[in-house]
């Protein structure tokens, strides 16, 4: 039986792409499926964006941050975040993907490096469709694609659900009815998928 795990993450989310190539080298080494949700962070179950954080607890959040993008090759560039869009229509382009059976990984890894390494404005639709683009997919079609009223019904079940499976942060993982939130739970992630659950 193939080994299903429901994934909750975020375009704008910076431990999302610091963790996606683990997370996706963990599942490749499993043979498990992934079954993609794109969210927000909600805010109803306790999720707290970091803007909305005491200044100490965004400075070690930053820290934190640079520590663990080094520890996974990844870098982050902090540099222009004031002046950038909200990054939420870019994370639209990716669940049209993932309806379209497209690589949603691949056009996922790029809009994520795009905004978190090279401080692109991905909230831009020109912007998106040209990362999208240069990443092999047809960048005009997936923004048309984006702004369908199916999308964004997707948009609000995939809220919905999240909202009741008990997920407040970004990236969230579900397998088993069993929650792991964090690119730093991976470890407990692989345990499970190994028949090691650790009992909380």
């Amino acid at each position: 039986m193939t080994k299903a795990i429901d994934y909750f993450f975020g375009i704008g989310s910076p431990w999302s792409f610091i963790g996606l190539d683990a997370f996706t080298d963990l599942t490749r080494a499993h043979g498990a499926l992934i079954r993609p949700h794109v969210i927000s962070v909600i805010e109803d179950n306790g999720g707290i964006y970091s803007r909305n954080r005491p200044e100490a607890r965004r400075a070690y959040w930053t820290t934190d941050l640079k520590r663990w993008a080094a520890l996974r090759g990844k870098t982050l560039n902090f540099e222009n975040r004031g002046a950038l869009s909200d990054p939420t229509p870019a994370g639209f382009l990716v669940m049209a993907a993932i309806e379209d059976g497209l690589d949603w990984i691949a056009l996922t890894r790029a809009l994520q490096a795009a905004f978190w390494t090279s401080g692109n404005d991905i909230g831009r639709s020109e912007v998106r469709q040209a990362i999208a683009e240069k990443a092999g997919f047809d960048g005009a079609k997936l923004e048309e694609r984006a702004q369908s009223e199916a999308i964004h019904s997707i948009w609000t079940s995939n809220i919905t659900v999240a909202k009741s499976a008990g997920i407040f942060g970004l990236p969230t993982f579900r397998y088993e009815d069993e929650l792991y939130w964090g690119q730093d739970s991976l470890p407990f992630l692989e345990r499970h998928l190994n028949g090691e659950k650790i009992a909380a």
